[in-house]
């Protein structure tokens, strides 16, 4: 029985490849197809005129996960995927989002502290597949004995200074340590400056003079935090780094390379240059690594530009010598140094550019757009994976390109590069993906009519960018120019929910958009009640934030825009805070003001606007008794009254 169903189904898979061999042959006749019997056999082409089928592919356990993922695209009306777990709280301002993220990466930082420091309690693996950085990690060594074998488990516990004392335990026993494992320990010593390094994920205990280097504003404003901010640390005389190399009886190149990199690392670059000097002295070849901390501190031991550069160039022809080829971080280091070499860096930078294209290295510069054009006609389409700290700076700098040169077509296409494949990886962080998304979409404002600038602005915002205050201004600008000023009260709701109500200038900007022309009934009763929304904004103002302060063109143009609506009361209203908040209004805005009274007729308000004109002592005063008096029917008392005004007028005159 068993045998006949084995049988019937070996046939009834045959015959289904066969059909699958027809149907494939009719789609492309010029091309025959094989069904591979291998089992786990992967595609392979055997000509360009053959497919070769394969019965059975090992796909990754993350394949499904995948497949799922790539048949959605990004929801532009969601917030962003670290906020999901929380809807309450999730953030609609710059600063909340700062807030949230500081707050979730504290959070996250307390958990892997407990769970390093009680590995016993967090012993169950509930991820499937497994996620090694969501397990404890191993803090205490498990080796207690002095050998090798303890040694290396130090090293990759990254204990420097436990590794350093036991192998000076080894020593003292006699026992030999391989030179493969002492330059492991040279690697470790060197690449953390002979100390341990910084625990992560450990609170820490603030106290006075933590908080006062806190609280001190970054070295160069509005500029990201670099790594060589942080090291602190310097090349100490004869180190247990320099006593570890002079204990081998035969360093390597790798010895010697380790060195190199922990001098140049942390400013020892002269002593590098000659350790450098004692590995030729040795017969020994550096390797690539080398030659690319010493091209990096190369403009650190010469003063002229042009030593400088041929020192740099001196490297260069001894790396060809030795026969090391170079990568892609000895270009990056090359261009790095012609950073620091003044004009002979920007006359050299693009032959550099050239030697390094003729290795597959790079790609060809002639200017910036030039570069930028070259560039992505090389990228275009394609995925990246970062391999260099300074990869996260192309998308800002080549947006930052495009905004300069106002290349709107230019910048699409780097856009449409970044949603390729994992190329988002290489925006950086928080901070540089806010520049970038700043730098496109003003570009967007400045370049393309209002109805694109609103498709990218629901796209972006606030899903993926909260836009500062002088962004939001380009959009403001962008709705002027198109004449589009309808959508000024939508504008400032969003204004409200991203933080920027308290924005003054950016306020009375809006205010200004508003008032200067007037709209039909139906917008001018939208523009009437979001200004009646921005005075509360005045008298309240936002909890935590500073209050806004009236001024003389804020309180006219919302007069203005009130009186363009009919909203006379209202705009009297207003007009009163003048002399509250000891501000003087205009000529202009009292005979705009007189023109409305008289269309109701209302005497006493008239008078009463005449008595506020008097009281500021503003030479218009007779110009508006005079209209009173020639536009109103006036009681024998209301001309008297005039006529006193216009006497004490003359008179303060």
């Amino acid at each position: 029985m068993a045998s006949s169903c084995s049988q019937a189904l070996r046939h009834h898979v045959c015959k289904s490849s066969r059909i699958l061999r027809v149907h494939l042959q009719k789609a492309w006749p010029n091309r025959s197809f094989v069904l591979n019997p291998a089992a786990d056999q992967q595609p392979a082409v055997s000509s360009p005129e053959e497919i070769v089928i394969p019965k059975k592919k090992t796909w990754s356990k993350e394949a499904v996960l995948q497949a799922l993922a790539s048949t959605v695209n990004r929801d532009p009306t969601a917030s962003d995927y670290r906020f999901q777990d929380d809807p309450y709280l999730t953030p609609k301002t710059s600063s909340e989002f700062k807030l949230f993220s500081l707050s979730q990466e504290s959070g996250r930082n307390a958990a892997k502290y407990f769970i390093s420091t009680y590995p016993k309690y967090f012993q169950k693996d509930y991820a499937q597949p497994h996620i090694p950085c969501l397990m404890p990690e191993t803090l205490e060594a498990q080796i207690e004995e002095v050998s090798e074998a303890a040694l290396i488990e130090r090293i990759q516990m990254r204990k420097v200074k436990a590794a350093v004392d036991l192998y000076d335990q080894l020593q003292q026993a006699g026992t030999p340590v391989s030179l493969d494992v002492t330059n492991q320990l040279l690697d470790l010593i060197c690449f953390y400056g002979d100390c341990d390094p910084a625990q992560e994920n450990v609170p820490e205990q603030r106290n006075e003079e933590t908080e006062d280097v806190q609280d001190e504003p970054q070295t160069k404003k509005g500029r990201a935090s670099k790594a060589s901010d942080k090291l602190k640390a310097a090349w100490k005389e004869n180190n247990n780094a320099e006593r570890i190399f002079a204990l081998l009886s035969e360093p390597n190149t790798h010895s010697y390379s380790a060195l190199i990199r922990g001098m140049v690392k942390y400013g020892a670059y002269s002593k590098a240059f000659s350790t450098y000097t004692d590995l030729l002295n040795n017969q020994l070849k550096a390797d690539v690594s080398t030659f690319n901390a010493l091209i990096t501190a190369a403009p650190e031991v010469k003063e002229k530009y042009n030593e400088k550069w041929e020192l740099i160039v001196d490297l260069l022809k001894q790396m060809a010598e030795q026969k090391v080829k170079p990568n892609l971080l000895t270009l990056n280091a090359v261009l790095k140094a012609l950073r620091r070499c003044g004009t002979v860096g920007k006359s050299q930078a693009f032959p550099v550019i050239s030697e390094m294209r003729a290795l597959s290295i790079g790609a060809p510069f002639q200017g910036q757009t030039d570069i930028l054009q070259e560039v992505m006609n090389e990228v275009s389409g394609k995925s990246f994976t970062p391999q260099d700290p300074d990869d996260a700076q192309f998308f800002i700098t080549a947006v930052r390109i495009c905004l300069d040169t106002k290349d709107i077509e230019q910048a699409y296409r780097v856009h449409e590069l970044l949603g390729v494949g994992e190329n988002w990886r290489l925006l950086g962080n928080d901070f540089q993906q806010n520049i970038y998304h700043a730098r496109f979409f003003s570009l967007l404002c400045m370049m393309e009519n209002i109805d694109v600038v609103l498709k990218w602005y629901r796209d972006l915002v606030p899903s993926v960018y909260y836009p500062s205050s002088n962004v939001m201004r380009d959009l403001l600008q962008a709705l002027d120019t198109d004449n589009r000023l309808d959508l000024i009260p939508q504008i400032w709701k969003d204004l409200k929910q991203l933080g920027h109500g308290n924005r003054q200038t950016l306020v009375e900007e809006l205010l200004t958009l508003m008032a200067r022309e007037k709209q039909n009934q139906e917008v001018q009763e939208t523009f009437a009640e979001c200004a009646l929304d921005i005075k509360k904004m005045y008298d309240t103002g936002d909890r935590g934030k500073v209050m806004m302060s009236w001024t003389a063109g804020s309180l006219s143009d919302l007069v203005s825009v009130l009186l363009a609506a009919q909203r006379r009361q209202d705009a009297w209203e207003i007009l009163k805070l003048f002399k509250t908040h000891n501000r003087v209004p205009s000529e202009e805005l009292l005979d705009k003001f007189l023109t409305c009274i008289k269309e109701s007729g209302d005497v006493n308000q008239a008078l009463e606007l005449v008595q506020i004109s008097a009281g500021f002592c503003l030479p218009g005063t007779p110009k508006l008794i005079q209209r009173v008096q020639q536009e109103f029917l006036l009681s024998e008392q209301q001309k008297s009254m005039l006529s006193d005004l216009e006497i004490q007028t003359f008179n303060s005159d």
